[in-house]
């Protein structure tokens, strides 16, 4: 503990979640760590990384609170670290084959792509 200038007690640490979700199974793990302590070295202390071996931290991407972040990111104390599962398609792929179905089937304007 330290003090801070009125006196009062400051933790130096701090607790934070640990999410992580496949469409089967998911864990959400709570973790106390020094306050400094970076996104990277949260989650492998967590332990996440020995329930999902197949999560990989140099392709997937990490966000606290679904805002991205950095590995090397320090967090407060309250945040949730989420770890991502990478995209299976593309969403503009997505969108654009159900637009086409769309006019295909008479639900939009061939030329807009509006509704009709």
């Amino acid at each position: 503990m330290v003090n801070n200038s009125a006196g009062a007690a400051i933790s130096d640490t701090i607790s934070v979640e640990v999410a992580y979700a496949l469409p089967e199974r998911q864990a959400l793990l709570t973790i106390s760590v020094p306050a400094d302590t970076c996104v990277e070295q949260i989650i492998r202390q967590s332990g996440i990384l020995q329930q999902f071996p197949q999560i990989n931290l140099s392709e997937q991407k990490v966000g606290v609170w679904s805002r991205p972040v950095k590995l090397s990111d320090k967090v407060k104390d309250g945040d949730r670290i989420e770890i991502y599962r990478p995209l299976i398609a593309d969403p503009k792929d997505l969108r654009r084959r159900r637009a086409e179905k769309a006019k295909d089937e008479g639900r939009a304007n061939k030329v807009t792509g509006g509704h009709l």
